[in-house]
């Protein structure tokens, strides 16, 4: 990140819940070569996170061990980063580069790029291909400054699906959000509008910088700057239907990259701004 729709109302229940410092707490500093993660994904296995960095920065994601330490960097030798904004992985254990940074909502070029697990081990690695896609719902390049709903930051890899959560840059900021499925194939391929939802009206507080979906599936959370929105008791991938729950941090910074390390445990990093964050930290949601 570089610093009217009519909405249908979704059936949800909303509810504000606050836990105290104590749960969020701050496991290691990131390397001073990471100025700008954007996004984080866990290999429980081996103990080592992956994450990149965005916009104006290299076309490589970076292996980091338990202590924090650099233990690999892999140049992606046939991809542009023109905004990698998230970084996620499938059940078998491959990558999955989301460059669909929009900040200005005029870009035609968004894609997702998949690195085979056993690339991996490689210091200059190969996307196996590339997942091109357009929402239909956008038709303006750029839209009004009120329709700016076309830019991500989060998603997920679930079931053969990618799930992409917008961030909201419209003037007049209500805290509106959507949810895009694309299916995950090799390709131009349809981003289908499955909902859309609403956290809070302040932009500093509320705007969605990362998604993440627990190893059962049954959970998923969404970061912003000092709270994360969690979504249970959904079916199928109906994530706005099921429960929706605030959870403050108490803990402001410019996070930007969120994951689970395991159904209840979350690791978040944010990026060092005058003199705070570039930091790697753990939250217990129970």
């Amino acid at each position: 990140m570089k610093k009217s729709l009519l909405i249908a109302a979704s059936i949800v229940l909303l509810a504000c819940q606050q836990q105290s410092n104590g749960d969020f707490k701050k496991i290691y500093s990131l390397p001073k070569v990471l100025k700008e993660v954007s996004g984080i994904v866990y290999f429980p296995e081996k103990k080592l996170i992956y994450t990149l960095e965005d916009s104006g920065n290299k076309n490589a994601i970076y292996a980091l061990d338990s202590e924090g330490k650099l233990a690999k960097t892999i140049t992606i030798a046939n991809a542009k980063n023109v905004d990698w904004e998230d970084i996620t992985k499938d059940k078998s254990g491959n990558i999955y580069i989301g460059d669909f940074g929009n900040n200005d909502n005029l870009r035609k070029d968004l894609c997702i790029y998949k690195i085979n697990k056993n690339q991996l081990n490689k210091d200059v690695a190969s996307a196996e291909y590339i997942v091109s896609f357009s929402y239909p719902e956008q038709t303006e390049f750029p839209p009004k400054k009120k329709e700016m709903f076309y830019d991500v930051e989060g998603f997920f890899e679930l079931g053969n699906y990618f799930y992409l959560f917008t961030k909201n840059r419209s003037k007049g900021f209500d805290g509106t959000a959507f949810i895009y499925k694309i299916p995950n194939r090799s390709g131009t391929q349809k981003a289908t509008k499955i909902g859309e939802f609403k956290t809070c009206n302040n932009y500093n507080h509320c705007v969605l910088t990362s998604a993440t979906i627990s190893p059962d599936g049954k959970k998923v959370v969404l970061l912003s700057h000092d709270k994360i929105v969690l979504f249970k008791n959904f079916k199928g991938d109906l994530f706005h239907k099921g429960t929706q729950t605030e959870i403050k941090l108490n803990h402001y910074s410019q996070k930007e990259a969120i994951v689970f390390k395991d159904n209840n445990t979350l690791i978040i990093a944010d990026e060092k701004t005058n003199k705070v964050g570039g930091n790697v930290y753990e939250f217990k949601l129970e």
